[in-house]
């Protein structure tokens, strides 16, 4: 029975901030939305940082309007990848994990970047790529900083199998998330 209702159009979420791993999950993601047909979702989160109070008022930076700069370029860049896949730029105070966390909800697929932090310096600042596939509620796509690291397992983009299990994306049957005729 036909009830008159277009099916809902798949969504990609991809966090940005600027740096070039945010830069390549943006491209994989626009790549990957041009072969499902969705929309992708640009995501920039800021937060004022601790310690920032002691600051006079006039030199304050305005965190939320850099964040809107930062994603602004971003797409204006990407944007020559494929015109006309339709991207969705959101800008969202909050902790960048928890800001990409709660925007998946309900998306296809999340796509972060990953700037290598290792060892140490991985356990102490934390890791907004580790907090979103532990805590995403759909699949993660993570895009690593490290193009040897890339090379060496022959991948350009990490599905995490955890969050994936039994909720792939459709698409990953059709050259999709995965698939070795993804974006290169």
């Amino acid at each position: 029975m036909d009830t008159g209702l277009t099916p809902e159009r798949p969504r990609i979420v991809v966090g940005i901030d600027g740096f070039e791993p945010s830069m390549a999950a943006l491209r994989w993601a626009i790549h990957q939305a041009r072969l499902t047909g969705a929309v992708v979702e640009a995501v920039t989160a800021w937060h004022i940082p601790v310690g920032t109070g002691w600051l006079p008022a006039a030199d304050m930076p305005d965190y939320q309007e850099d964040a809107f700069d930062v994603l602004a370029e971003a797409i204006a860049q990407m944007y020559v990848i494929d015109p006309d896949v339709e991207v969705c730029p959101r800008v969202v105070k909050g902790q960048a994990g928890q800001v990409l966390v709660d925007a998946a909800e309900g998306a296809d697929l999340l796509v972060v970047g990953c700037r290598g932090h290792g060892g140490l310096a991985g356990t102490v600042l934390g890791s907004v790529s580790r907090f979103c596939a532990h805590r995403a509620p759909c699949p993660v796509v993570i895009m690593r900083g490290k193009p040897a690291l890339c090379q060496r397992v022959g991948a350009l983009a990490d599905v995490d199998p955890g969050r994936g299990v039994g909720r792939r994306p459709r698409e990953l049957a059709h050259g999709g998330v995965g698939s070795s005729q993804g974006p290169t």
